[in-house]
């Protein structure tokens, strides 16, 4: 069945993630720009691959719908998860400096991305100061975020590592606008183990463990929090941003 070219046309000034997206206080003018450098939305299916690590760099992503990781490979071929990415997230920042890709983004779930030409972007933040700005502060976020992953593998134990965890995704759901304490973890337990440098047992040690507390219930891969004070208490002055 052809696709309806126009249809998937994103028009961003009706986004629902534009805030997240964009910088706040662009003219109608500077968003008819964006807008036209926006490509389409590209859907990814639960498994594939957005980017490869190695492949050059054509494009920045924008999560429009769905949940992804990004990871690389060690020699031995196991895989290490660098990062968990949902609606409004920016993929791609990794390749600006080298133009190649670092690690690989996959899809954990059914997902749609808005593909933005970098080349492109590159000339239209020349025009619009704001865009730029507001790029420069989501690579600023993205050290950040680093930062405080060496955090977690570095000075936490595991019952600190899986309750940051836990509150950062409470923190990111919040500001799209979901709720803060009710959430699916798109990722497996193992995936998760892999991102905070702990085995699969004791992840599903720490939850439980968490739920006999009364911290959290936990079915399936459905997670409610119970106590959000006792999560942050547990990680006492770490930032779990």
């Amino acid at each position: 069945m052809p696709v309806d070219v126009h249809k998937l046309k994103t028009v961003c000034s009706s986004c629902s993630l534009r805030e997240l997206c964009l910088p706040a206080g662009l003219d109608q003018r500077e968003l008819e720009q964006v807008e036209r450098v926006v490509n389409r939305r590209r859907p990814i299916k639960r498994g594939d691959y957005l980017y490869r690590a190695g492949s050059e760099l054509n494009s920045l992503y924008a999560i429009r719908t769905g949940f992804m990781k990004s990871c690389v490979l060690h020699d031995d071929g196991r895989e290490q998860v660098a990062g968990f990415h949902m609606m409004g997230d920016l993929l791609g920042l990794d390749a600006i400096s080298s133009n190649k890709h670092t690690c690989d983004a996959i899809a954990l779930e059914d997902s749609e991305v808005c593909e933005i030409p970098f080349v492109v972007l590159e000339r239209l933040s020349r025009d619009i100061p704001s865009l730029q700005q507001h790029f420069h502060r989501l690579m600023s976020r993205e050290i950040v975020r680093d930062y405080g992953v060496m955090l977690l593998l570095g000075s936490m134990l595991a019952e600190e590592r899986l309750a940051a965890f836990l509150l950062n995704l409470s923190q990111r759901f919040a500001a799209r606008g979901y709720s803060s304490t009710e959430f699916n973890l798109r990722m497996t337990r193992e995936e998760i183990g892999s991102y905070l440098g702990l085995k699969l047992e004791t992840i599903s040690r720490v939850l439980s463990r968490f739920q006999e507390e009364g911290l959290i219930e936990v079915q399936s891969k459905r997670i409610k929090i119970v106590n959000m004070g006792a999560l942050r208490a547990l990680i006492g002055q770490h930032d779990c941003h």
